[in-house]
């Protein structure tokens, strides 16, 4: 409070400085002494004239200069005082003087927090704990959510956490509340309809199922939606449609995109036969070729495949393309050894299961 006041009164002080003078008078006009004084310096060059101080000529140019000086003084002694505009500046004044404050507070009183309490030096001077449990940070943002919950960029940040977290309602009523608040989007769908489904134990619901259409009308390249309505059409039996869709994801879908293993691990679930080996511009170059040409550049891609795998053995897509690959050419023995070899790649279980899966198709383990 005591450097609030100590404010105040400097605030106070600045504002009169600046108006004192709108609150006093004109300059008075000349009251007659300016005018006697020229008239004796008049008086005192003649006097230095005939005492021989001064010439002629120096005499004559000092007349002119105070009779012009003479001049302006007797004409402003003439002037009345401009008195008009003193009863406006000096109103001005005070309705700055008390309008300043007013309007200061009526601006702050509504946008500040004049009840939040200070916030103490040494708290200031600690960094912010990093440290600090994920949970905490979450509580914090619903307490802010609370307050304010039509703050879109708050859901955005919690439903992805609470989602982590495997709260799957709550994550479920945030990102129906990032959709209205925040906006509509492809992937927010899919990310909506992807935690109805993990509530529902991984079946594609109803209301899932029309969140994966959302998202799948809003963007026919977003993978999850697409991935989701393979997974739909599984599930009610139609097994030709789920392949279908997953067939399209690995046609249109980039090389390296990390979604292949889990598709093709899907296809392969379903009995969907063999995914695009070649991508599509090799595919389109080998029909112009002879059967001769186009063995060898099949085989050349593969052993390029294969030497790639040797240096990154954990793409679980590239050793599916491989081992299939060696089956279609019947050469079931490379089939066998590349498989193995991916098993001995590939660390990661998940991805290693993904593996396991999508190899259940071609009979080698049998």
């Amino acid at each position: 409070m005591t450097l609030w006041f100590v404010f105040a009164v400097m605030t106070a002080a600045a504002i009169f400085a600046v108006l004192l003078p709108l609150g006093l008078g004109a300059r008075a006009a000349s009251d007659g002494r300016e005018v006697a004084v020229y008239k004796d310096q008049l008086a005192e060059i003649e006097r230095d004239v005939e005492t021989g101080l001064i010439g002629k000529v120096e005499a004559e140019a000092a007349r002119v200069e105070i009779g012009r000086r003479l001049l302006a003084a007797a004409e402003q002694e003439g002037e009345a005082p401009v008195q008009t505009s003193l009863g406006l500046r000096r109103l001005a004044a005070v309705l700055a003087l008390i309008g300043l404050p007013i309007v200061a507070l009526a601006v702050y009183l509504p946008l500040g927090s004049p009840q939040l309490p200070d916030f103490p030096l040494t708290a200031r001077a600690t960094p912010a704990d990093g440290s600090q449990p994920l949970e905490n940070l979450v509580s914090q943002v619903e307490q802010h959510l609370q307050k304010n919950p039509t703050d879109g960029r708050g859901w955005t940040v919690l439903a992805p956490v609470l989602a982590r977290l495997g709260r799957t309602d709550d994550a479920i009523r945030a990102y129906r509340n990032m959709i209205t608040y925040a906006g509509d989007g492809a992937s927010k769908r899919a990310d909506l309809g992807e935690m109805i489904a993990a509530a529902a134990g991984g079946v594609v619901t109803a209301e899932a199922k029309a969140e994966f259409e959302r998202g799948h009308a809003l963007d026919a390249d977003e993978p999850t939606s697409h991935y989701y309505l393979g997974v739909a059409a599984e599930q009610d039996g139609r097994k030709d449609d789920a392949a279908a869709i997953w067939r399209k994801m690995l046609s249109k879908g980039p090389a390296d995109a990390p979604w292949r293993p889990l598709v093709s691990a899907a296809l392969a679930r379903v009995g969907g036969g063999e995914a695009p080996a070649l991508p599509n511009e090799a595919m389109a170059a080998a029909k112009g070729m002879s059967n001769n040409d186009r063995e060898t550049m099949i085989r050349g891609m593969v052993d390029r495949l294969a030497a790639r795998l040797q240096q990154n053995g954990d793409d679980v897509e590239g050793w599916l393309r491989l081992v299939r690959a060696y089956v279609v050419m019947g050469d079931l023995d490379k089939a066998r050894s590349a498989l193995s070899d991916a098993r001995q790649a590939v660390k990661d279980t998940e991805r290693l299961r993904q593996l396991n899966e999508g190899v259940k198709t071609f009979g080698l383990d049998g």
